[in-house]
Formats: structure tokens, C-alpha cells, sequence
């Protein structure tokens, strides 16, 4: 039996998972514990996340080791770089408007540039859905946990 070649892309995934791991650990290292928590206290969940990421970017390098996850007839499919366009100017819109326009705003347009990106042409009814999705977000975060995820114009009108 042959030995499979590396799928050096899958296996860039798998080590982008990792680092991702490393800098959430970097991070969680950073949060200040008091020591009155006992066993428990806000570092755990990162903890488990650290744990969980690298243990799946390392089966991912594993995969990718083997000739990778990919089944050979999607291979050949050529990438769609207006999608993918689109799906990453939604996502760097959403970094960029969060601030200024909150939440709200922010994640129906990131709503809005990937529904086109993978192929809906029906702008006002994706406006409607990211919109109707994003305030339940917010207000879901905000009322419910209470935690501010971006209070923008929007929020403040509807009394966010």
C-alpha cells in the first residue's frame, strides 16, 4: 500500500487550530484570579476550550498526515474566490462596524455579504432575517446574561 502525501492545506488548518489554541492560552494566562475562588473559577472554561482545540487541531495534522479528510472529487472543485470574497469582507465589516454601530448593525451586514457570498440574491429578505437574528442576539446577551456585546444607535432606540 502506497504512503499518502500530506495535504499540506489541511495540514495549515489543523496548525492554525493550534496556534489559535496557544493564543486563547496566552490570553486565559493573562485573566486575573482572585484567590478566593476555590476550584472553579474563570479560567476553567478557557481552560477546557485550550484543551479541546488543540486536541482537535492535532487529529486534524493527524488527518492531514494521512492524505487528508477531503474526499478526491471535491479536490477538484476550484475554489470560488467571489464567495470567499464575500464571506471575509462580511467578517472584516463586522470588526470594523461593531464599534461605531453596534451589534445589531454590524452582524446584519455580516448577515447580508454571506448570504451573497454563497448565493442568495434577495438582499431585503436577508436584511430582515440578520436583522430579526441579530436583535434577538443582542438582546438575548444583554437582557437575559447581561452582558453588553456592542450597544450601538440601534440598541439604544429599542432600548438596549
Amino acid at each position: 500500500m502506497p504512503r499518502a502525501q500530506i495535504a499540506w492545506p489541511e495540514a495549515l488548518i489543523g496548525l492554525g487550530l493550534i496556534a489559535f489554541a496557544g493564543v486563547v492560552l496566552w490570553q486565559t494566562l493573562a485573566i486575573p484570579v482572585s484567590p478566593l475562588y476555590s476550584k472553579v473559577g474563570p479560567t476553567v472554561f478557557p481552560y477546557m476550550t485550550v484543551g479541546g482545540l488543540a486536541i482537535l487541531g492535532g487529529f486534524l495534522l493527524v488527518s492531514a498526515a494521512r492524505g487528508g479528510w477531503q474526499p478526491e472529487e471535491e479536490k477538484e472543485v476550484a475554489l470560488d474566490r467571489r464567495a470567499l470574497f464575500f464571506v471575509a469582507a462580511g467578517l472584516l465589516a463586522n470588526v470594523l462596524l461593531i464599534g461605531p454601530l453596534g451589534f445589531t448593525v454590524a452582524s446584519t451586514v455580516l448577515f447580508v455579504l454571506v448570504a451573497h457570498g454563497i448565493g442568495s440574491r434577495r438582499p431585503v429578505r436577508d436584511v430582515l432575517i440578520g436583522l430579526v437574528f441579530s436583535l434577538i442576539s443582542y438582546f438575548g446577551f444583554a437582557k437575559a446574561l447581561g452582558v453588553n456585546i456592542g450597544a450601538g444607535v440601534l440598541e439604544r432606540l429599542l432600548g438596549g
